[in-house]
């Protein structure tokens, strides 16, 4: 947590689960508990807290893109580079037009918060950052055609080729809900299944942003990769590294069946319960923060990965 932060977001109260199903009246099992947040839920004793508030949009800036920073230095550690390619947006947190995004060409392992560029997100006009570097222009089309299409409910997009996910995308089918983890894209994640080549003209990211419509956290695009989406990018990052680990395996389990194994799904009834506890947006926030603080500590310290944040070009929104 950066030591910025001034107060933390309290999430919205759920219903939690009963340990036993109670039976209606009509014969119908329902849940019955307390009513908690998630993180109220999921802690014993006091409950860990949400995403951050900030007293400046300067410090909530800066909070943002080290994340963004650290997040990409996870990505590395997991293998998700592949040349050029892949690249995570964030609307920035004072201008709803312009977002930032990682420069063309820097290993995702290299980069700091003094490495981002700001876009402006209806016409890729560069309006400030690191500006000693291009932005990679296939990113700027996907990105910004999700920006748009959902102002409200996305601040930050990760897409990059990785092994598992472009392995099943060739299948070009979703997920089955095969793990208690993966049911945070239960009816929330689809299949983009016509290939459109690289991306370098803005139909491809318009066919992208209809693929994940309005609600989907991520999608699977045939022959290609991966992409999530959240409200923050700690969200957006920990749902990238879930999906991707779904894609595996479910390539292992697909394996396993075709020796004649049979798979055990989750009912749909347990996999919407899981969705609704685990997917609300603190929840999704606190699950990225062990990944981020690792990356924190083998760098030498938060303030490694926020290098560079200061000499940022001013914004020109």
């Amino acid at each position: 947590m950066a030591p910025s932060a001034i107060s933390e977001t309290l999430p919205s109260p759920l219903p939690t689960k009963a340990k036993s199903p109670q039976p209606a009246e009509d014969g119908q099992v329902v849940r019955a508990g307390l009513e908690k947040t998630p993180l109220e839920a999921i802690s014993h004793g006091p409950a860990l807290s949400g995403i951050p508030t900030f007293p400046s949009f300067h410090e909530e800036r800066k909070h943002v893109l080290t994340h963004m920073a650290a997040t990409f230095r996870f990505f590395a550690r997991q293998g998700y580079t592949e040349g050029m390619s892949g690249h995570i947006s964030v609307r920035d947190p004072e201008f709803a037009n312009l977002m930032w995004m990682n420069p063309l060409g820097r290993h995702f392992g290299c980069l700091t918060a003094g490495d981002m560029i700001c876009l402006d997100i209806q016409t890729g006009r560069i309006a400030g950052g690191n500006t000693s570097r291009p932005a990679n222009a296939a990113g700027y089309l996907i990105h910004s055609a999700v920006h748009k299409r959902r102002p409200h409910n996305i601040h930050a997009i990760c897409h990059a080729h990785t092994n598992a996910g472009r392995a099943w995308s060739v299948f070009a089918r979703p997920l089955d809900m095969l793990s208690q983890d993966i049911c945070n894209f239960h009816n929330a994640h689809a299949v983009y299944a016509n290939y459109g080549g690289i991306v370098f003209a803005s139909d491809e990211g318009e066919n992208i942003a209809d693929a994940l419509g309005e609600n989907n956290k991520g999608a699977i695009l045939m022959n290609h990769g991966l992409i999530t989406v959240g409200e923050t990018v700690d969200e957006a990052g920990f749902m990238f590294g879930l999906l991707d680990r779904g894609c595996q395996i479910q390539l292992q389990v697909e394996a396993a069946a075709a020796a004649g194994i049979k798979k055990n799904i989750i009912s749909d009834e347990e996999a919407a319960y899981n969705f609704t506890m685990a997917s609300e947006k603190h929840a999704l926030y606190r699950e990225a923060q062990p990944d981020l603080e690792y990356e924190f500590m083998m760098a030498g310290g938060e303030e490694v990965i926020g290098k560079g944040f200061e000499a940022l070009q001013s914004l020109a929104p």
